[in-house]
């Protein structure tokens, strides 16, 4: 399945960052709806992948666009370099236009029920299609309705007011480079949790005797790749192990 994940993910498993909805609280506690999400999501893994704790569970309407739960689930993948996991296109959402806002996000989905959608670019850009549908359909309600308001206006109807801008306060002119940190520290931390596997593979092969150093060169020997491209070192290793630290837990 095309990916645009790294070569260390091909040899230590995908990463997926589950994401479920259930339309009422009732549902929610009985579990009604969440079983057959939960096996299909876990039919859906390889043996190879990591499936990231916790997953999100949404107890809110399909058709309303502020989802709390759903917000975390797409932060984590931010975060991580996961990649969202959903059992079936309609617990996300039948709005298109919602999808939409989806692809914008700039993280990769993978729904079970539609597995010949890949995750990647690829992925987003037939979600993309699907998305240009609607904004076709949006398109065609906007005419209509800029024809009507034309024929109220030819009826003497006023419309409208003062629509001007006024912003109340000063642009924040450190807003890019606080924006170009944060891209960098989420490339660190893709980077480093993409070679978190490889680290925990050296850790169980060593054992107790399984320093920094110790591991530094199992990684070597084994040719994964470092985050920054350089060697593994202590330092190389304790600094991937600790960005890795916060981000959760990790399901074989």
């Amino acid at each position: 399945m095309p990916s645009t994940k790294t070569a260390s993910d091909a040899a230590t498993g995908r990463r997926f960052v589950a994401y479920m909805r259930v339309s009422t609280d009732k549902q929610g506690r009985s579990g009604l709806g969440l079983e057959a999400q939960e096996a299909a999501i876990q039919g859906f893994l390889r043996p190879t992948d990591k499936l990231l704790l916790p997953p999100f569970v949404e107890v809110e309407s399909g058709r309303k666009a502020d989802r709390p739960k759903l917000a975390e689930a797409l932060a984590k993948c931010r975060k991580t370099g996961a990649t969202l996991l959903v059992a079936k296109v309609d617990r996300l959402s039948r709005s298109l236009p919602f999808l939409r806002s989806l692809v914008d996000s700039g993280v990769d989905v993978a729904f079970c029920d539609l597995p010949d959608i890949p995750a990647g670019a690829v992925g987003r850009f037939m979600l993309s299609q699907m998305a240009l549908v609607a904004e076709f359909e949006a398109g065609l309600i906007s005419e209509r309705t800029k024809s009507a308001l034309a024929a109220a206006k030819a009826r003497g109807v006023k419309l409208g007011g003062d629509r001007g801008y006024r912003p109340t306060t000063a642009p924040d002119w450190t807003a890019g480079t606080k924006a170009a940190a944060e891209a960098r520290s989420l490339k660190a931390d893709h980077a480093a949790h993409g070679v978190l596997g490889a680290i925990e593979a050296a850790q169980e092969a060593l054992g107790a005797s399984g320093s920094l150093h110790a591991i530094a060169r199992e990684l070597t020997e084994r040719g994964v790749p470092t985050p920054r491209g350089g060697a593994w070192t202590a330092t190389a290793v304790r600094r991937a192990m600790l960005r890795t630290e916060t981000t959760g837990a990790t399901q074989d």
